[in-house]
């Protein structure tokens, strides 16, 4: 009985050995495709550093789509901090024949103001009123009216009181457009009482006209659409949406043409036609689509922006510092996408690798801002030099990391874009 016990521990133990070794991850590894192959050539005369390259023949596809699925009738404005560079504002302006962006901060207000004084700009954050006062003293370009060409967002009557305090203290009218709550929960007003009170403010000083609604809906594409969820939550958004607008008809009597309703974003622009409260959109990170725009209904899109890095060193087998050797020759025993390491020029974006196939970041090294190293299989040709390519998830979250976008084309390199100074 205990022989037939100690065959049965045998097997067992033989048939986990098996099962564990068919378990092992396959060779992922592979060289650059054909697209990859063009870009690495293209860059292949640049000084070897970390760049951000955008490529401008995906750029204009998809501002072009973007202008093709929203309803034509209603207009587009460019979210700026989504698009960080003059040149990418540039671009998004002339597809869609738009004068209009948003703006999430000060300084970058400030620098539109100066650089593309003819810009219709919507706040689409609330600012400080001392963050909005020192925008207001930064020098414009030539022709710029803040009074006529800022909507400034209020979300509570007790910013509403500040900005009331800053007109009056410039002696400068400032247009109030109000954040609404249609089910974000992330701020705006959402009690039609309070905006009833501060509608009746609105009405009684002159210095805040009332400039419009804006309504962020970010949330039904992250809603699941099962049983109707998603449906429901949109029907619930424009139900809110239009509560708010008729409670602003009721108190300060019509809705003048020139009221900016604002909605969406790049996530939902495509919900929207001209048969509910807004009258625009927003829409920005969906131009160079970043990874976390990979959703079903930005699919006709392509990215558009990619980190390029060369490698620096390569190391045909992947170690662990000394004192943790046993631990990398357990990886690269069990996976042979840890069998080499490539320490490449710079990292720890918020970016993930996309070429070479197999190339990932190393989870027992760690990351590194100066040279983080990557593992892969021999089946990956990298050689010191060679580029290695990454996809960012953001684009206002890493594009302020570089100093100026690589523009490319058609095979060749063709502007350098400077993107915005760093700014929260």
């Amino acid at each position: 009985m205990a022989l037939k016990r100690r065959k049965l521990l045998l097997g067992g133990a033989a048939a986990a050995a098996v099962a564990a070794w068919v378990a092992r991850p396959g060779d992922h590894g592979g060289g650059h495709n054909s697209y990859f192959s063009q870009l690495a050539g293209t860059l292949s005369g640049l000084p070897a550093m970390p760049m951000l390259v955008v490529d401008r023949q995906r750029l204009r596809a998809n501002l072009a789509q973007i202008r093709r699925t929203a309803h034509a009738r209603l207009p587009l404005r460019v979210v700026v901090k989504s698009l960080p560079a003059l040149g990418l504002i540039d671009e998004a302006q002339a597809a869609w024949n738009t004068p209009r962006a948003m703006l999430f901060n000060a300084p970058q207000l400030a620098l539109i103001a100066k650089e593309r004084p003819a810009t219709d700009m919507l706040l689409g954050k609330p600012l400080p009123a001392s963050a909005a006062r020192w925008a207001l003293e930064q020098p414009s370009g030539d022709g710029f009216d803040p009074a006529r060409q800022i909507q400034w967002l209020i979300d509570t009557p007790q910013r509403l009181a500040e900005y009331r305090a800053l007109a009056k203290a410039r002696g400068q009218a400032m247009r109030v457009n109000i954040e609404i709550d249609i089910g974000l929960h992330r701020g705006g007003v959402e009690s039609e009482a309070v905006l009833a009170q501060m509608l009746d403010t609105l009405r009684e000083e002159p210095l805040l006209p009332f400039a419009g609604f804006m309504g962020y809906d970010a949330h039904l594409a992250a809603i699941p659409d099962l049983a109707g969820n998603r449906a429901s939550a949109q029907a619930e958004a424009q139900r809110r949406y239009g509560a708010m607008l008729a409670l602003a008809q009721q108190r300060l009597g019509g809705a003048p043409p020139g009221w900016t309703l604002n909605a969406a974003g790049s996530p939902t622009f495509h919900l929207h036609d001209d048969q509910h409260a807004p009258n625009e959109l927003s829409v920005g990170s969906a131009a160079v689509k970043p990874s976390d725009f990979d959703k079903p209904s930005l699919a006709e899109l392509q990215p558009a922006a990619f980190i390029a890095t060369p490698v620096l060193k390569v190391m045909d087998e992947f170690r662990l510092p000394i004192g943790a050797q046993a631990v990398s020759a357990m990886a690269r025993w069990w996976d042979v996408n840890e069998r080499r390491a490539l320490a490449m020029h710079g990292g720890h974006w918020l970016a993930d690798p996309v070429s070479p196939a197999g190339v990932s970041a190393s989870g027992l090294y760690g990351p590194s801002s100066n040279q983080q190293v990557m593992v892969a299989s021999p089946s990956v040709p990298l050689a010191v030099g060679d580029w290695i390519f990454l996809r960012p998830r953001q684009s206002e979250a890493v594009f302020l990391q570089f100093g100026a976008i690589v523009v490319v084309e058609e095979g060749r390199p063709v502007a350098n874009w400077p993107v915005f100074p760093a700014s929260a």
